[in-house]
C-alpha cells in the first residue's frame, strides 16, 4: 500500500486526507482501511498509542454512512471526554467535504441538555464515553437499533476505568448484524472476552511488537527518596533546556501540586486532570499545543486523547501500578520519526520493577544518575551561549541603539562583558544549586527499605483500616506500593496485611499512624475517595459455615 488512493476510500475523502498534507497511510491504516471497506468483518486491531488509529475506523467509517439518513449508524465509545473530543473533531475534519455529514460528542461532565438537542435534530455518528452514552440509552434519546457500525478505541483503557458493566448493557442494546471495530493497545483477558462474546469470525491485525514501546523512545530511571522527587524532577527540567514534556502523576491533587510548585518556581507549567471543567481543560491544552507550557503535569485518563507530536520527554513522577500504563505513557514521546525520552523517577523499593518493565517491553532501562548543582549549571551557561551565538542580528533594527549600548558598556573589557551577560540569566541557577545536596539513593540507602516481611520483633505496631479490598483489585504489593508513594519516611516498617472485599486491615510502625492518615488525606483512586484511619481492633478470621447456616467450631 502506497497512497491514499489505493485503499478504496471516496474521492471526497482522499481530497479530505490531501488537505491535511497525508501522502501515505500509516501501516495500521493500510491494514485496516482496505479490511474494513472490502471485506465487512469485524476486525480487532493492536497498535499503540499515535499510530494513526482514529484515522484506520474514522476514514472508512465515514466511507460507508449514508448521509441521506438522519439517523444513527455509528457508535464509537472511548474511555474519556477529551478522547471523544478528539476522535469528534478528526472525524468532523476527514469528513469536511462530506456532504450532510453530522455527528455529536456525548460525555459527562457537560450539558446533557444540549446533547439531547443535538441527537434530537439528527446524526449519523455518535462519539461517546460509556457511562453518559448508556445514560442517553436509558433516557430513551438515543436508539442503536439501527446501527452498522461500532467502534470501540482503547477497549483496554475502558476495562481499566471499570466500564465492564456499561460496555455490556451497550452491546447488548446493538443489533447483530453490525460491523464491529475494536481498536486496543494491548490485549487483557477482558479484551478477548469482549472479542469472543460480541464480534463475528473478526479479522486480527496487530501493528508492532505487542507490549513494546516506541522504538525511538531511550528508557531511564533515576533512584530517589520519594521526599526528594520533586526536587530530582526540578534538576531534570533544569537538564535538558528547550525541554517540552509530560510529567504522569497518580492523583489529581498530586497533579496540582506538583503544577502549582513549578509554576512558583518559575516553570512554564500547569496541571490538566479530572477536577477541571471542559472550558479549563481546552484552554491548559491550547497552552500546551502553543507550546506557551514547556512541561503538562497529567493524569493517565486526562492525558487520553492527547496528540501531540513533538512531545521531548515523559517524565514519571510516579510508576503506574499496571506496567501496560507506562508503554502508554512513554508513547507520548519518540512520535513522528522524531527521539523521545522517558524518565522514571523511583525509590528504592521499586527497583525491582524496572525489571518488570524491561521484561514485558523488550527495552533496556539505563539508570540515569540526578545530576549535581554544577553540572546543570554547566548546561544551562553552555545553552545560554549556544542561543547568543545562534541569534540572527538586524543590523538595520538595531543600528540606532548601538551608539548609546556602546556607551553603557565603555570601560568593560570583553571577559567582564561575557561574565555581565551570562549573570543577568544564569544567577538564578547559581544561587539555586550552590551547595546543592546528592539526590541519589545509593547502595548503603537503598538497603535500608522493607518489604513488609519480619523483622516485627524490632518495632511496635499500629492497626490502619483503608476503605479499599479484593474487589478494588488491591493486593499486598499495590498496598505496600501506595504506602510507599504516599508516605514521605522511607524507613517506615509494615506488618500485618488482611484484605477482605471491600476493606484492608494493615498495620504500620508505631508512631507513624497520623503520617499515613494525612498523606491518603484528599486522595481519590479511580474517582472513588481514598479513607485511611487508625483502629485498635484487629480483624476477627473469616467465618466459615457449614451447610444448614450452623456455624462450624
Amino acid at each position: 500500500m502506497t497512497s491514499f488512493e489505493q485503499t478504496g476510500l471516496r474521492s471526497e475523502l482522499q481530497q479530505a486526507v490531501a488537505a491535511l498534507g497525508f501522502e501515505q497511510p500509516t501501516p495500521v491504516q493500510a491494514q485496516a482501511i482496505p479490511a474494513i471497506l472490502q471485506d465487512q468483518r469485524d476486525l480487532v486491531a493492536l497498535a499503540q498509542t499515535g499510530t494513526g488509529k482514529t484515522g484506520a475506523f474514522g476514514l472508512p467509517l465515514v466511507n460507508q454512512l449514508d448521509t441521506d439518513l438522519p439517523q444513527v449508524q455509528a457508535l464509537i465509545l472511548s474511555p474519556t471526554r477529551e478522547l471523544a473530543l478528539q476522535i469528534s473533531k478528526d472525524l468532523d475534519t476527514f469528513a469536511r467535504f462530506v456532504p450532510a455529514y453530522r455527528a455529536v460528542a456525548v460525555y459527562g461532565g457537560a450539558d446533557i441538555q444540549k446533547q439531547i438537542r443535538a441527537l434530537k435534530k439528527g446524526v449519523q455518528v455518535v462519539v461517546g464515553t460509556p457511562g453518559r452514552t448508556l445514560d442517553l440509552i436509558r433516557r430513551g434519546v438515543l436508539d442503536l437499533a439501527q446501527i452498522r457500525y461500532l467502534v470501540l478505541d482503547e477497549a483496554d483503557e475502558m476495562l481499566n476505568m471499570g466500564f465492564q458493566e456499561d460496555l455490556d448493557a451497550i452491546l447488548e442494546s446493538t443489533p447483530e448484524q453490525r460491523q464491529t471495530l475494536l481498536f486496543s493497545a494491548t490485549m487483557p483477558a477482558g479484551v478477548a472476552k469482549i472479542a469472543r462474546r460480541y464480534m463475528q469470525d473478526p479479522l486480527n491485525l496487530q501493528v508492532g511488537q505487542r507490549n513494546a514501546g516506541a522504538d525511538r523512545v531511550q528508557h531511564l530511571y533515576c533512584a530517589v527518596r520519594a521526599k526528594d522527587r520533586y526536587a530530582a524532577l526540578r534538576r531534570l527540567a533544569d537538564l535538558f533546556p528547550g525541554i517540552y514534556g509530560i510529567v504522569f502523576c497518580r492523583t489529581r491533587r498530586e497533579c496540582g501540586e506538583v503544577a502549582g510548585r513549578l509554576n512558583r518556581d518559575g516553570y512554564r507549567a500547569d496541571a490538566i486532570h479530572g477536577d477541571l471543567s471542559q472550558a479549563q481543560r481546552d484552554q491548559v491544552m491550547k497552552k500546551f499545543r502553543d507550546r506557551q507550557l514547556d512541561l503538562l503535569v497529567a493524569t493517565d485518563v486526562a492525558a487520553r486523547g492527547l496528540d501531540v507530536d513533538d512531545i521531548t520527554h515523559v517524565i514519571n513522577y510516579q510508576l503506574p501500578d499496571d506496567p501496560e500504563v507506562y508503554i502508554h505513557r512513554s508513547g507520548r514521546t519518540g512520535r513522528a520519526g522524531k527521539s523521545g525520552i522517558s524518565i522514571s523517577l523511583v525509590h528504592s523499593r521499586e527497583t525491582r520493577r524496572i525489571a518488570e518493565l524491561e521484561k514485558m517491553s523488550g527495552k533496556a532501562f539505563k539508570q540515569k544518575v540526578v545530576p549535581d548543582g554544577r553540572s546543570i549549571c554547566e548546561r544551562q551557561v553552555l545553552h545560554l551561549v549556544d542561543s547568543v551565538v545562534a541569534t540572527t542580528v538586524n543590523e538595520e533594527e538595531i543600528a540606532p541603539f548601538l551608539p548609546a549600548i556602546q556607551e553603557k558598556l565603555e570601560g568593560l573589557d570583553r571577559e567582564a562583558l561575557i561574565k555581565q551577560f551570562v549573570s543577568v540569566e544564569f544567577n538564578r541557577f547559581l544561587a539555586h544549586y550552590k551547595d546543592a545536596p546528592d539526590l541519589n539513593i545509593g547502595a548503603a540507602a537503598a538497603s535500608k527499605g522493607s518489604n513488609g516481611k519480619g523483622k516485627r520483633n524490632q518495632a511496635a505496631f499500629q492497626g490502619m483500616t483503608i476503605n479499599l479490598g479484593y474487589r478494588h483489585q488491591l493486593n499486598p504489593k499495590r498496598l505496600i506500593g501506595l504506602l510507599n508513594d504516599y508516605v514521605q519516611d522511607r524507613d517506615m516498617r509494615i506488618g500485618r496485611i488482611d484484605i477482605r472485599k471491600g476493606q484492608t486491615y494493615f498495620e504500620v510502625e508505631a508512631g507513624y499512624s497520623r503520617e499515613v492518615v494525612q498523606a491518603f488525606e484528599g486522595l481519590y483512586l479511580e474517582d472513588m475517595p481514598v479513607r485511611v484511619a487508625s483502629t485498635n481492633r484487629p480483624p476477627s478470621p473469616p467465618q466459615k459455615h457449614r451447610k444448614g447456616g450452623k456455624q462450624k467450631r
